[in-house]
């Protein structure tokens, strides 16, 4: 298992603690180009809960995204990151975008952005920011 990215996970660690939605990130994860804005766990999860919930075919996987949500956690981290005493609680482990596109030669998919989320230790590159085509 590889090493997490200690600055993704203190990026990731702030979007958390100030519930913040502006955080624009790039990453490189398994070949794939990810670019978009981060979220809190917490938001991302409701917001695809409430995204499930409205298809008829989908809306029973809805309440998956809503157990075990990281306010329900009641393990708090040590100082050093470690898991609190249940074993959860500590460093993020993944990363949250919302309005993400997988960038694919000269376009996003999808054009108006997804719900993604990415192990941190998946990531083998990364950059502030989004990227954006044009067509001009």
């Amino acid at each position: 298992m590889s090493n997490p990215d200690e600055l993704l996970v203190g990026i990731s660690a702030l979007v958390e603690s100030g519930q913040s939605n502006r955080m624009s990130l790039t990453v490189v994860a398994g070949g794939a180009v990810i670019t978009g804005r981060l979220a809190p766990e917490a938001v991302w999860r409701e917001r695809v809960s409430e995204v499930l919930k409205d298809s008829d075919h989908l809306g029973a996987f809805s309440g998956v995204f809503l157990v075990d949500r990281p306010q329900d956690r009641t393990g708090s981290a040590d100082p050093d990151g470690s898991a609190g005493p249940d074993g959860r609680g500590g460093a993020p482990t993944h990363l949250h975008f919302h309005l993400a596109r997988i960038l694919q030669g000269n376009v996003g998919i999808p054009e108006t952005g997804g719900m993604y989320r990415v192990a941190i230790t998946d990531v083998s590159a990364w950059t502030v920011g989004d990227f954006s085509y044009s067509d001009h």
